[in-house]
């Protein structure tokens, strides 16, 4: 996430806001960032918004409700609506239909100061009138229908291509119904993979279902390389370290002991840092792809909940998330080094390469330990 694609965010509100032809269209779960909010309020009647009113967002000091209450006033209260689908409407995505301007904004990224400043996220904007045009109907079909089965008996329910002429990228939006439900085809095509599965994926902890058990399945498997986090600690779920050994990797906060940034690392505002939802699956591969979005990949997000979930078929783009990926993985890998390191009684330091004839280098064991060689060759 980053400064970057907070800007990316809202330059596109503020190209919006500059084309007076153009016409927003938002579905928000979280909406209480003034730098969000303010921008949609210079939109006008130009804007029309759901917003999730589930839980603690339908109370009345709540940011969403404030939020709802301050664009009645500039958009027009029939302009606004509240809403939260089966559980809840969890989307996050903006979408600018403009003579010259045609974007359209999703992923995990909720409009909310730890959305922007504290939580991992992905946002990604897709430019042109193919690539909004399904996001232009999953926000009337919103609009229209409140009840999942009603939802989910629409066609934005299904896969929809984005229209990329070199690249293979779809859209579905939630809830679905049985007919086109996906948390199994996702499963399966996780357990379908040659090389290796990457993923970060909030609330793993407390999901049950396919892509649990499809984890299962490949933490066992000796030809796939898998990495993975969750938000929290994972019952019953094994994942592999460098160097072979298993330990489940989540957040954890640095408090003593350590140099800045990792000292002051943001934490505060309640709920979860790690909040990405991503899977991908054979990086190294021409058929390297990558499913992301708000989606959960729990039942309640397949079923219940409002949510978008991109699937592009694209190497290139499959490893920009691998890299993520390990990037995540390696910042909190390195919690269980420390806490391995003070349960041993010994001193965390970087290994230095070897000084005298005969000594064993530390790097020996990635051209000897099955894991590791596979390791090195997988990201070399």
């Amino acid at each position: 996430m980053g400064f970057e694609a907070r800007s990316a965010i809202l330059q596109v509100l503020d190209q919006a806001i500059a084309d007076q032809d153009a016409k927003v269209r938002v579905v928000a779960y979280d909406l209480s960032e003034i730098e969000v909010v303010s921008r949609l309020e210079r939109l006008g009647p130009r804007l029309k918004i759901i917003i999730d009113d589930a839980r603690e967002h339908g109370d009345a000091d709540s940011g969403e409700t404030q939020s709802a209450k301050r664009l009645m006033r500039t958009a027009g209260a029939d302009n606004v609506k509240r809403q939260k689908m089966g559980a809840l409407q969890h989307n996050k995505t903006i979408v600018v239909d403009g003579p010259n301007l045609k974007k359209a904004v999703c992923g995990s990224t909720n409009f909310s100061w730890r959305g922007f400043y504290v939580q991992s996220n992905n946002a990604v904007i897709l430019t042109g009138e193919p690539a909004i045009k399904p996001f232009l109907d999953a926000f009337e079909n919103y609009w229209e229908n409140d009840a999942p089965p009603d939802f989910g008996a629409t066609g934005s329910a299904g896969w929809t291509s984005l229209g990329f002429d070199n690249i293979n990228a779809e859209v579905s939006f939630s809830p679905h119904i049985s007919d086109n439900a996906l948390l199994d085809s996702i499963g399966e095509d996780m357990e379908s993979a040659e090389s290796s599965v990457l993923f970060s994926l909030a609330f793993l902890y407390q999901t049950e279902g396919p892509i649990r058990e499809a984890v299962k399945k490949l933490a066992k498997a000796k030809d796939i390389f898998l990495y993975g986090i969750s938000d929290k600690k994972v019952g019953g779920l094994d994942f592999q370290k460098p160097n072979g050994k298993v330990e489940p990797v989540f957040p954890s906060a640095l408090t003593k002991n350590v140099p800045e940034p990792f000292k002051s690392e943001p934490k505060g505002g309640g709920g979860n840092r790690m909040h990405h939802k991503f899977v991908v699956i054979d990086f190294d591969k021409p058929s390297g792809r990558v499913y992301f979005g708000s989606y959960n990949f729990s039942p309640a997000a397949d079923t219940s909940n409002g949510e978008n979930l991109l699937l592009i078929k694209d190497r290139r783009i499959a490893v920009s998330y691998m890299i993520e990926a390990l990037r995540i993985f390696d910042h909190y890998h390195f919690r269980v080094a420390q806490a391995e390191s003070r349960k041993a009684r010994k001193k965390l330091q970087l290994a230095k390469p070897p000084r005298k004839r005969g000594e064993k280098p530390w790097w020996s064991e990635y051209y000897s330990d099955e894991r590791k060689i596979r390791d090195r060759k997988l990201f070399s």
